[in-house]
Protein backbone atom coordinates (compact mmCIF):
# COMPACT_ATOMS: atom_id res chain seq x y z
CA UNK A 1 0.00 0.00 0.00
CA UNK A 2 1.67 3.44 -0.76
CA UNK A 3 1.82 6.05 1.49
CA UNK A 4 0.84 8.47 -1.24
CA UNK A 5 -2.16 10.97 -0.03
CA UNK A 6 -2.82 12.97 -2.92
CA UNK A 7 -4.01 11.46 -6.23
CA UNK A 8 -4.97 13.09 -9.55
CA UNK A 9 -7.80 10.30 -9.91
CA UNK A 10 -9.31 8.49 -7.29
CA UNK A 11 -11.43 5.35 -8.19
CA UNK A 12 -14.08 4.19 -5.70
CA UNK A 13 -14.65 0.52 -6.56
CA UNK A 14 -12.59 -2.41 -7.69
CA UNK A 15 -14.86 -4.26 -10.73
CA UNK A 16 -14.79 -4.15 -14.19
CA UNK A 17 -15.97 -0.46 -15.09
CA UNK A 18 -13.48 0.62 -11.80
CA UNK A 19 -10.49 -1.59 -13.22
CA UNK A 20 -11.22 -0.18 -16.82
CA UNK A 21 -11.63 3.21 -15.46
CA UNK A 22 -8.47 3.31 -13.85
CA UNK A 23 -6.64 1.56 -16.25
CA UNK A 24 -7.80 4.54 -18.79
CA UNK A 25 -6.76 7.12 -16.29
CA UNK A 26 -3.28 5.64 -15.71
CA UNK A 27 -2.62 4.98 -19.62
CA UNK A 28 -2.91 9.07 -20.20
CA UNK A 29 -0.74 9.52 -17.30
CA UNK A 30 -2.74 10.35 -14.04
CA UNK A 31 -1.85 9.10 -10.87
CA UNK A 32 -4.81 6.77 -9.80
CA UNK A 33 -6.14 5.14 -6.68
CA UNK A 34 -8.62 2.23 -6.47
CA UNK A 35 -10.34 1.73 -3.62
CA UNK A 36 -11.79 -1.43 -2.64
CA UNK A 37 -13.80 -1.76 0.45
CA UNK A 38 -13.73 -5.55 0.35
CA UNK A 39 -11.14 -7.46 1.52
CA UNK A 40 -8.10 -8.61 -1.22
CA UNK A 41 -9.44 -12.13 -0.78
CA UNK A 42 -13.02 -10.75 -1.73
CA UNK A 43 -11.79 -8.11 -4.41
CA UNK A 44 -13.73 -7.15 -7.49
CA UNK A 45 -17.23 -6.62 -6.75
CA UNK A 46 -19.69 -8.24 -8.82
CA UNK A 47 -17.77 -8.68 -11.72
CA UNK A 48 -16.13 -11.55 -10.46
CA UNK A 49 -19.07 -13.73 -10.33
CA UNK A 50 -20.43 -13.04 -13.90
CA UNK A 51 -20.21 -15.68 -15.94
CA UNK A 52 -18.35 -13.40 -18.15
CA UNK A 53 -20.64 -13.19 -21.31
CA UNK A 54 -19.90 -9.35 -22.40
CA UNK A 55 -22.58 -8.14 -25.35
CA UNK A 56 -20.89 -6.31 -28.18
CA UNK A 57 -21.81 -5.31 -31.83
CA UNK A 58 -19.94 -6.92 -34.77
CA UNK A 59 -19.68 -7.55 -37.92
CA UNK A 60 -18.97 -11.56 -38.53
CA UNK A 61 -16.11 -14.15 -37.44
CA UNK A 62 -13.57 -12.24 -38.79
CA UNK A 63 -14.65 -9.60 -35.41
CA UNK A 64 -14.58 -12.04 -33.41
CA UNK A 65 -11.28 -13.92 -34.76
CA UNK A 66 -9.78 -10.58 -33.76
CA UNK A 67 -10.41 -10.85 -30.00
CA UNK A 68 -10.16 -14.35 -30.08
CA UNK A 69 -6.63 -15.15 -32.44
CA UNK A 70 -5.85 -18.46 -31.44
CA UNK A 71 -9.28 -19.57 -33.25
CA UNK A 72 -8.29 -21.49 -35.99
CA UNK A 73 -9.27 -21.84 -39.75
CA UNK A 74 -10.95 -25.37 -39.12
CA UNK A 75 -13.05 -24.29 -35.96
CA UNK A 76 -14.23 -21.09 -37.64
CA UNK A 77 -15.63 -22.95 -40.55
CA UNK A 78 -17.57 -25.23 -38.48
CA UNK A 79 -19.22 -21.90 -36.71
CA UNK A 80 -22.46 -20.11 -38.04
CA UNK A 81 -21.84 -16.26 -36.45
CA UNK A 82 -24.87 -14.36 -37.29
CA UNK A 83 -23.99 -10.49 -37.84
CA UNK A 84 -24.99 -8.40 -34.40
CA UNK A 85 -25.12 -5.03 -35.75
CA UNK A 86 -24.81 -1.14 -33.47
CA UNK A 87 -28.24 -1.46 -35.15
CA UNK A 88 -29.54 -4.61 -33.59
CA UNK A 89 -27.54 -3.97 -30.10
CA UNK A 90 -29.35 -0.43 -30.09
CA UNK A 91 -32.74 -2.10 -31.17
CA UNK A 92 -32.48 -4.70 -28.75
CA UNK A 93 -31.57 -2.35 -25.94
CA UNK A 94 -34.48 -0.39 -27.17
CA UNK A 95 -36.96 -3.64 -27.47
CA UNK A 96 -36.01 -5.07 -23.81
CA UNK A 97 -36.68 -1.62 -22.40
CA UNK A 98 -39.62 -0.25 -23.66
CA UNK A 99 -37.99 2.19 -25.12
CA UNK A 100 -37.44 4.03 -22.00
CA UNK A 101 -33.05 3.85 -22.35
CA UNK A 102 -31.56 7.49 -22.75
CA UNK A 103 -31.06 7.29 -26.55
CA UNK A 104 -27.70 9.29 -25.82
CA UNK A 105 -26.67 6.85 -23.39
CA UNK A 106 -27.61 3.45 -25.61
CA UNK A 107 -26.06 4.64 -28.48
CA UNK A 108 -22.29 5.51 -26.42
CA UNK A 109 -22.79 1.93 -24.85
CA UNK A 110 -23.67 0.12 -28.40
CA UNK A 111 -21.19 2.41 -30.95
CA UNK A 112 -18.31 2.28 -27.97
CA UNK A 113 -18.47 -1.46 -27.44
CA UNK A 114 -16.19 -3.47 -30.17
CA UNK A 115 -13.66 -0.71 -29.81
CA UNK A 116 -13.62 -1.16 -25.95
CA UNK A 117 -13.55 -5.01 -25.69
CA UNK A 118 -10.51 -4.23 -28.48
CA UNK A 119 -8.98 -2.17 -25.88
CA UNK A 120 -9.64 -4.37 -23.26
CA UNK A 121 -8.07 -7.59 -24.75
CA UNK A 122 -4.66 -4.64 -25.56
CA UNK A 123 -4.62 -4.35 -21.91
CA UNK A 124 -4.54 -8.68 -21.35
CA UNK A 125 -7.84 -9.12 -21.01
CA UNK A 126 -8.62 -13.03 -22.71
CA UNK A 127 -11.77 -13.87 -24.55
CA UNK A 128 -13.04 -17.35 -25.96
CA UNK A 129 -16.57 -18.60 -27.70
CA UNK A 130 -18.86 -18.36 -25.30
CA UNK A 131 -20.23 -22.11 -26.93
CA UNK A 132 -22.51 -24.11 -23.70
CA UNK A 133 -24.90 -21.10 -23.67
CA UNK A 134 -24.66 -19.89 -26.50
CA UNK A 135 -24.89 -21.80 -29.55
CA UNK A 136 -26.39 -25.46 -30.49
CA UNK A 137 -24.95 -27.84 -32.05
CA UNK A 138 -26.73 -28.97 -35.81
CA UNK A 139 -25.26 -31.06 -38.55
CA UNK A 140 -21.80 -30.61 -37.60
CA UNK A 141 -21.89 -26.88 -37.30
CA UNK A 142 -22.02 -24.44 -33.94
CA UNK A 143 -25.35 -21.79 -34.93
CA UNK A 144 -24.76 -19.11 -32.68
CA UNK A 145 -27.86 -17.30 -31.43
CA UNK A 146 -28.45 -14.16 -28.95
CA UNK A 147 -25.84 -11.50 -30.11
CA UNK A 148 -23.86 -12.92 -27.33
CA UNK A 149 -20.91 -14.80 -28.71
CA UNK A 150 -17.79 -14.15 -26.40
CA UNK A 151 -17.30 -14.48 -22.69
CA UNK A 152 -14.42 -13.98 -20.96
CA UNK A 153 -11.50 -16.28 -20.42
CA UNK A 154 -12.11 -18.43 -16.97
CA UNK A 155 -15.21 -16.33 -16.15
CA UNK A 156 -15.39 -12.98 -14.03
CA UNK A 157 -12.85 -14.47 -11.79
CA UNK A 158 -10.29 -14.58 -15.21
CA UNK A 159 -11.56 -10.74 -16.11
CA UNK A 160 -10.68 -9.35 -12.45
CA UNK A 161 -7.45 -11.20 -12.40
CA UNK A 162 -6.09 -9.63 -15.96
CA UNK A 163 -7.44 -6.58 -14.54
CA UNK A 164 -6.30 -6.25 -11.50
CA UNK A 165 -2.67 -7.56 -13.11
CA UNK A 166 -2.71 -4.82 -15.20
CA UNK A 167 -2.82 -1.94 -12.85
CA UNK A 168 -0.34 -3.35 -10.97
CA UNK A 169 1.92 -3.29 -13.83
CA UNK A 170 1.06 0.06 -14.57
CA UNK A 171 1.50 1.25 -11.03
CA UNK A 172 -2.15 2.14 -10.08
CA UNK A 173 -2.36 1.71 -6.47
CA UNK A 174 -4.83 -0.06 -4.83
CA UNK A 175 -6.03 -0.29 -1.33
CA UNK A 176 -8.40 -2.68 0.11
CA UNK A 177 -10.62 -2.76 3.40
CA UNK A 178 -11.03 0.72 1.96
CA UNK A 179 -14.38 2.28 2.38
CA UNK A 180 -14.96 5.92 0.74
CA UNK A 181 -17.66 7.84 3.50
CA UNK A 182 -17.72 11.40 1.95
CA UNK A 183 -16.44 13.00 -1.14
CA UNK A 184 -15.34 17.05 -0.60
CA UNK A 185 -15.42 19.65 -2.50
CA UNK A 186 -13.90 23.56 -2.67
CA UNK A 187 -15.10 26.52 -4.82
CA UNK A 188 -17.81 23.54 -6.52
CA UNK A 189 -14.87 21.15 -7.21
CA UNK A 190 -14.39 17.51 -6.31
CA UNK A 191 -11.08 18.23 -3.38
CA UNK A 192 -10.95 15.18 -1.68
CA UNK A 193 -12.33 11.78 -0.56
CA UNK A 194 -12.79 10.60 3.08
CA UNK A 195 -11.70 6.85 3.51
CA UNK A 196 -12.45 5.05 6.49
CA UNK A 197 -9.72 2.08 6.37
CA UNK A 198 -9.51 -0.23 9.49
CA UNK A 199 -12.05 2.26 11.67
CA UNK A 200 -9.36 4.72 10.77
CA UNK A 201 -10.05 7.61 9.11
CA UNK A 202 -8.00 8.93 5.98
CA UNK A 203 -8.46 12.00 3.90
CA UNK A 204 -7.12 11.62 0.34
CA UNK A 205 -6.50 14.51 -2.10
CA UNK A 206 -7.65 13.87 -5.41
CA UNK A 207 -8.20 16.17 -8.18
CA UNK A 208 -10.99 14.04 -9.36
CA UNK A 209 -12.98 11.05 -8.23
CA UNK A 210 -14.57 8.15 -10.49
CA UNK A 211 -17.74 6.45 -8.24
CA UNK A 212 -17.79 2.82 -10.04
CA UNK A 213 -18.67 1.09 -6.74
CA UNK A 214 -21.89 -0.73 -7.56
CA UNK A 215 -25.70 0.17 -7.11
CA UNK A 216 -27.51 -0.91 -3.78
CA UNK A 217 -28.69 -4.11 -4.50
CA UNK A 218 -26.67 -5.87 -1.45
CA UNK A 219 -29.01 -3.22 1.15
CA UNK A 220 -31.93 -4.96 2.41
CA UNK A 221 -33.26 -2.17 3.58
CA UNK A 222 -32.66 0.18 0.67
CA UNK A 223 -34.44 -2.78 -1.76
CA UNK A 224 -36.91 -2.55 0.42
CA UNK A 225 -37.45 1.43 0.24
CA UNK A 226 -37.06 1.62 -3.39
CA UNK A 227 -38.04 -1.57 -5.01
CA UNK A 228 -40.34 -3.17 -2.30
CA UNK A 229 -40.46 -4.82 0.96
CA UNK A 230 -40.47 -8.10 -0.85
CA UNK A 231 -37.26 -7.94 -2.03
CA UNK A 232 -36.07 -8.15 1.26
CA UNK A 233 -36.25 -11.78 0.72
CA UNK A 234 -34.10 -11.94 -2.53
CA UNK A 235 -30.76 -13.57 -2.97
CA UNK A 236 -28.06 -11.25 -3.32
CA UNK A 237 -25.98 -12.76 -6.53
CA UNK A 238 -23.01 -10.80 -6.13
CA UNK A 239 -20.72 -9.00 -3.94
CA UNK A 240 -22.24 -8.06 -0.56
CA UNK A 241 -20.54 -4.67 -0.43
CA UNK A 242 -22.37 -2.91 -3.16
CA UNK A 243 -24.45 -0.75 -0.56
CA UNK A 244 -25.19 2.54 -2.50
CA UNK A 245 -22.18 4.22 -0.95
CA UNK A 246 -21.26 5.51 -4.46
CA UNK A 247 -25.17 6.85 -4.52
CA UNK A 248 -25.50 8.22 -1.27
CA UNK A 249 -21.85 10.19 -2.02
CA UNK A 250 -23.40 11.62 -5.14
CA UNK A 251 -26.91 12.49 -3.94
CA UNK A 252 -25.50 14.30 -1.16
CA UNK A 253 -23.30 16.67 -3.57
CA UNK A 254 -26.20 17.53 -5.47
CA UNK A 255 -25.88 14.71 -8.45
CA UNK A 256 -29.39 14.40 -10.15
CA UNK A 257 -31.19 10.77 -9.15
CA UNK A 258 -31.80 9.22 -12.49
CA UNK A 259 -33.06 5.46 -13.99
CA UNK A 260 -35.47 3.51 -12.70
CA UNK A 261 -34.79 3.29 -8.92
CA UNK A 262 -37.43 0.84 -8.84
CA UNK A 263 -35.86 -1.27 -10.88
CA UNK A 264 -33.52 -4.24 -11.16
CA UNK A 265 -32.08 -7.33 -13.10
CA UNK A 266 -32.63 -10.21 -10.93
CA UNK A 267 -33.09 -14.07 -12.49
CA UNK A 268 -34.09 -17.14 -11.20
CA UNK A 269 -31.49 -18.87 -9.13
CA UNK A 270 -31.06 -22.13 -7.38
CA UNK A 271 -33.68 -21.83 -3.95
CA UNK A 272 -30.52 -23.40 -1.80
CA UNK A 273 -28.50 -20.79 -3.49
CA UNK A 274 -26.36 -18.66 -0.58
CA UNK A 275 -27.95 -15.81 0.62
CA UNK A 276 -24.90 -13.24 -0.68
CA UNK A 277 -21.77 -14.47 -3.24
CA UNK A 278 -19.66 -17.03 -2.29
CA UNK A 279 -16.35 -16.43 -3.40
CA UNK A 280 -15.28 -20.10 -2.55
CA UNK A 281 -17.78 -20.65 -5.80
CA UNK A 282 -17.07 -18.20 -8.07
CA UNK A 283 -19.06 -17.69 -11.08
CA UNK A 284 -22.92 -18.04 -12.18
CA UNK A 285 -22.95 -21.41 -11.24
CA UNK A 286 -26.43 -21.23 -9.03
CA UNK A 287 -28.62 -19.90 -12.18
CA UNK A 288 -30.94 -21.77 -14.13
CA UNK A 289 -31.19 -20.24 -17.39
CA UNK A 290 -32.86 -23.30 -19.53
CA UNK A 291 -36.26 -22.12 -18.30
CA UNK A 292 -37.50 -21.44 -22.29
CA UNK A 293 -37.65 -25.30 -22.52
CA UNK A 294 -39.60 -26.00 -19.59
CA UNK A 295 -42.56 -24.84 -18.14
CA UNK A 296 -42.53 -23.11 -14.18
CA UNK A 297 -45.43 -23.78 -11.89
CA UNK A 298 -45.52 -22.11 -8.71
CA UNK A 299 -46.56 -23.72 -5.63
CA UNK A 300 -50.43 -23.35 -6.00
CA UNK A 301 -49.60 -25.30 -9.29
CA UNK A 302 -50.26 -22.76 -11.78
CA UNK A 303 -47.65 -20.86 -14.43
CA UNK A 304 -47.10 -17.90 -14.71
CA UNK A 305 -45.07 -16.31 -17.29
CA UNK A 306 -44.46 -17.24 -20.74
CA UNK A 307 -41.54 -19.39 -20.28
CA UNK A 308 -40.71 -18.95 -24.55
CA UNK A 309 -41.42 -15.61 -25.10
CA UNK A 310 -37.96 -14.79 -26.32
CA UNK A 311 -34.68 -16.38 -26.03
CA UNK A 312 -33.27 -16.24 -22.70
CA UNK A 313 -31.20 -13.46 -23.10
CA UNK A 314 -33.79 -10.94 -23.20
CA UNK A 315 -36.19 -12.54 -20.33
CA UNK A 316 -34.20 -13.94 -17.65
CA UNK A 317 -33.42 -10.37 -16.18
CA UNK A 318 -36.86 -9.56 -15.38
CA UNK A 319 -38.55 -13.26 -14.41
CA UNK A 320 -36.32 -12.89 -11.25
CA UNK A 321 -38.99 -10.89 -10.42
CA UNK A 322 -41.97 -13.13 -11.66
CA UNK A 323 -40.84 -15.57 -9.35
CA UNK A 324 -40.28 -13.45 -6.30
CA UNK A 325 -44.31 -12.66 -6.21
CA UNK A 326 -45.19 -16.44 -6.36
CA UNK A 327 -46.35 -17.78 -3.03
CA UNK A 328 -43.20 -18.48 -0.93
CA UNK A 329 -40.64 -17.08 -3.13
CA UNK A 330 -40.46 -20.63 -5.28
CA UNK A 331 -41.31 -21.54 -9.02
CA UNK A 332 -40.23 -25.18 -10.00
CA UNK A 333 -39.09 -25.74 -13.52
CA UNK A 334 -40.39 -28.76 -14.76
CA UNK A 335 -38.43 -31.56 -17.93
CA UNK A 336 -38.97 -34.02 -19.16
CA UNK A 337 -36.15 -36.71 -20.82
CA UNK A 338 -36.77 -34.91 -24.44
CA UNK A 339 -34.78 -31.89 -23.04
CA UNK A 340 -32.67 -32.56 -20.09
CA UNK A 341 -29.53 -33.55 -22.55
CA UNK A 342 -29.83 -29.78 -23.55
CA UNK A 343 -30.06 -27.89 -20.54
CA UNK A 344 -27.19 -25.51 -19.73
CA UNK A 345 -24.34 -26.77 -17.62
CA UNK A 346 -25.29 -25.85 -14.60
CA UNK A 347 -28.32 -28.23 -14.32
CA UNK A 348 -25.61 -30.58 -14.29
CA UNK A 349 -22.98 -29.17 -11.10
CA UNK A 350 -23.01 -30.83 -7.39
CA UNK A 351 -24.48 -27.89 -6.50
CA UNK A 352 -27.50 -27.97 -8.13
CA UNK A 353 -31.39 -28.77 -6.46
CA UNK A 354 -33.61 -31.26 -7.88
CA UNK A 355 -36.02 -33.70 -8.10
CA UNK A 356 -36.63 -36.89 -9.74
CA UNK A 357 -39.22 -39.58 -10.93
CA UNK A 358 -40.03 -41.75 -13.87
CA UNK A 359 -43.59 -40.57 -13.87
CA UNK A 360 -45.08 -37.27 -13.40
CA UNK A 361 -47.33 -38.64 -9.99
CA UNK A 362 -44.30 -39.84 -8.36
CA UNK A 363 -42.30 -36.45 -9.17
CA UNK A 364 -45.16 -34.26 -7.50
CA UNK A 365 -45.44 -36.20 -4.44
CA UNK A 366 -42.07 -35.22 -3.69
CA UNK A 367 -42.96 -31.36 -4.08
CA UNK A 368 -44.46 -29.06 -1.46
CA UNK A 369 -47.10 -27.77 -4.31
CA UNK A 370 -50.82 -28.34 -4.36
CA UNK A 371 -50.49 -31.85 -5.94
CA UNK A 372 -53.75 -32.09 -8.12
CA UNK A 373 -53.66 -28.24 -9.50
CA UNK A 374 -50.15 -29.23 -10.23
CA UNK A 375 -50.94 -32.26 -12.25
CA UNK A 376 -54.10 -30.19 -13.84
CA UNK A 377 -51.92 -27.86 -15.23
CA UNK A 378 -48.89 -29.97 -17.25
CA UNK A 379 -52.07 -32.07 -18.48
CA UNK A 380 -53.59 -29.08 -19.60
CA UNK A 381 -50.29 -27.25 -21.20
CA UNK A 382 -49.84 -30.76 -22.64
CA UNK A 383 -53.02 -30.52 -24.95
CA UNK A 384 -52.64 -27.20 -25.68
CA UNK A 385 -49.36 -28.06 -27.68
CA UNK A 386 -49.23 -27.41 -31.21
CA UNK A 387 -48.04 -29.08 -34.09
CA UNK A 388 -44.95 -27.82 -35.36
CA UNK A 389 -40.58 -28.11 -35.57
CA UNK A 390 -38.91 -27.57 -32.82
CA UNK A 391 -35.75 -25.56 -32.57
CA UNK A 392 -34.09 -23.97 -29.83
CA UNK A 393 -31.58 -22.31 -32.08
CA UNK A 394 -33.85 -20.35 -33.49
CA UNK A 395 -37.60 -18.87 -31.82
CA UNK A 396 -39.39 -21.69 -33.83
CA UNK A 397 -42.88 -20.53 -32.93
CA UNK A 398 -43.75 -24.09 -31.68
CA UNK A 399 -46.58 -22.58 -29.01
CA UNK A 400 -49.60 -23.45 -27.54
CA UNK A 401 -53.03 -22.47 -28.15
CA UNK A 402 -55.93 -22.25 -25.61
CA UNK A 403 -54.22 -21.73 -22.48
CA UNK A 404 -52.93 -18.36 -20.56
CA UNK A 405 -50.25 -17.30 -20.42
CA UNK A 406 -49.10 -19.33 -23.66
CA UNK A 407 -45.78 -20.46 -24.72
CA UNK A 408 -45.25 -18.92 -27.48
CA UNK A 409 -41.60 -20.45 -28.47
CA UNK A 410 -39.98 -24.09 -28.05
CA UNK A 411 -43.37 -25.69 -26.85
CA UNK A 412 -42.97 -29.62 -26.31
CA UNK A 413 -45.79 -31.79 -24.71
CA UNK A 414 -44.09 -33.12 -20.76
CA UNK A 415 -44.39 -36.87 -21.55
CA UNK A 416 -41.41 -38.69 -21.59
CA UNK A 417 -39.89 -39.70 -18.06
CA UNK A 418 -37.91 -39.13 -15.87
CA UNK A 419 -39.18 -36.02 -15.19
CA UNK A 420 -37.25 -33.38 -13.60
CA UNK A 421 -37.94 -30.34 -10.97
CA UNK A 422 -36.15 -28.01 -10.47
CA UNK A 423 -36.47 -25.22 -7.60
CA UNK A 424 -35.66 -21.35 -7.94
CA UNK A 425 -36.07 -18.53 -6.18
CA UNK A 426 -35.26 -14.85 -7.19
CA UNK A 427 -31.46 -13.44 -6.83
CA UNK A 428 -31.13 -9.73 -7.37
CA UNK A 429 -27.91 -8.88 -9.35
CA UNK A 430 -28.32 -5.22 -9.63
CA UNK A 431 -30.58 -2.07 -9.04
CA UNK A 432 -31.17 0.03 -12.01
CA UNK A 433 -31.40 2.94 -9.51
CA UNK A 434 -28.41 5.18 -10.63
CA UNK A 435 -27.04 8.96 -11.35
CA UNK A 436 -27.39 10.60 -14.20
CA UNK A 437 -24.20 11.32 -16.30
CA UNK A 438 -23.29 12.26 -20.10
CA UNK A 439 -21.56 11.04 -22.89
CA UNK A 440 -18.17 11.98 -21.03
CA UNK A 441 -19.53 9.90 -17.71
CA UNK A 442 -19.63 13.28 -15.84
CA UNK A 443 -21.82 13.01 -13.06
CA UNK A 444 -24.44 15.20 -13.54
CA UNK A 445 -26.85 17.61 -10.99
CA UNK A 446 -30.17 18.75 -10.73
CA UNK A 447 -29.88 21.25 -13.45
CA UNK A 448 -28.62 18.73 -15.82
CA UNK A 449 -24.49 20.18 -15.12
CA UNK A 450 -21.50 18.54 -14.70
CA UNK A 451 -20.29 18.51 -10.86
CA UNK A 452 -16.72 19.10 -11.54
CA UNK A 453 -14.31 16.27 -11.20
CA UNK A 454 -16.74 13.93 -10.44
CA UNK A 455 -17.66 10.55 -12.89
CA UNK A 456 -19.59 7.90 -12.72
CA UNK A 457 -19.63 4.52 -14.48
CA UNK A 458 -20.80 0.63 -13.94
CA UNK A 459 -24.37 0.28 -12.39
CA UNK A 460 -23.85 3.86 -10.88
CA UNK A 461 -25.12 5.25 -14.14
CA UNK A 462 -28.71 5.65 -14.14
CA UNK A 463 -31.24 5.61 -17.48
CA UNK A 464 -29.73 3.04 -19.67
CA UNK A 465 -31.81 -0.47 -18.14
CA UNK A 466 -35.70 -0.04 -17.41
CA UNK A 467 -37.42 -3.49 -16.50
CA UNK A 468 -34.86 -5.65 -18.18
CA UNK A 469 -31.61 -5.55 -20.61
CA UNK A 470 -29.97 -7.90 -23.26
CA UNK A 471 -27.58 -10.40 -21.96
CA UNK A 472 -23.95 -9.40 -21.44
CA UNK A 473 -24.68 -5.71 -21.39
CA UNK A 474 -24.26 -5.16 -17.79
CA UNK A 475 -20.35 -5.64 -18.30
CA UNK A 476 -19.89 -3.77 -21.65
CA UNK A 477 -21.76 -1.32 -20.10
CA UNK A 478 -18.93 -1.04 -17.18
CA UNK A 479 -15.98 -1.61 -19.21
CA UNK A 480 -17.11 1.52 -21.72
CA UNK A 481 -18.34 3.40 -19.51
CA UNK A 482 -15.03 2.49 -17.20
CA UNK A 483 -13.31 3.55 -19.84
CA UNK A 484 -14.66 6.64 -20.39
CA UNK A 485 -14.68 8.03 -16.89
CA UNK A 486 -11.21 7.14 -16.93
CA UNK A 487 -10.40 9.09 -20.22
CA UNK A 488 -12.98 11.92 -18.82
CA UNK A 489 -11.08 12.21 -15.73
CA UNK A 490 -7.48 12.60 -16.74
CA UNK A 491 -8.60 15.19 -19.38
CA UNK A 492 -9.99 16.68 -16.49
CA UNK A 493 -6.88 16.81 -14.27
CA UNK A 494 -5.15 18.01 -17.33
CA UNK A 495 -7.22 20.91 -18.01
CA UNK A 496 -7.37 22.25 -14.06
CA UNK A 497 -4.17 21.42 -14.01
CA UNK A 498 -3.22 23.99 -16.72
CA UNK A 499 -6.27 26.30 -15.77
CA UNK A 500 -7.66 25.78 -19.17
CA UNK A 501 -11.04 25.94 -18.50
CA UNK A 502 -13.76 23.02 -18.55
Amino acid sequence: MSNQSSYDVVVVGAGNAALCAALAAREAGRTVLVLEKGTERKRGGNSYFTDGAIRFAYNDINDIRQLIPQLSDEEADKIVMPEYSTNDYYDDIMRVTGGKSMPALANHLVNESYQTISWMKGHGVEFELNYSNQSFEKEGQFHFWGGLPVKTHNIGMGLIKALFARAEELGVDIWYSSKAIELKTENGKISSVIVDQSNQTIEISASSVILACGSFEANKQMRSEHIGKDWEAAIVRGTEYNTGDGLTMALALGAQKYGEWSGCHSIGTDYNAPKVGDFTKPGDIFKKHSYPLSIMLNKEGERFVDEGADFRNYTYAKYGREILKQPDHVAYQIYDQQVRPMLRKEYNLDEATYYQADSLEQLVEKLPVNKESFLNTIAAYNDAVEEGYYNPTVKDGKSTKGITPPKTNWALPIEQGPFYAFPVTCGITFSFGGVLVNTSSEVLNENSEPIAGLFAAGEMVGGIFYENYPGGSGLMSGAVFGKTAGTSAARYVERKNTNIPS
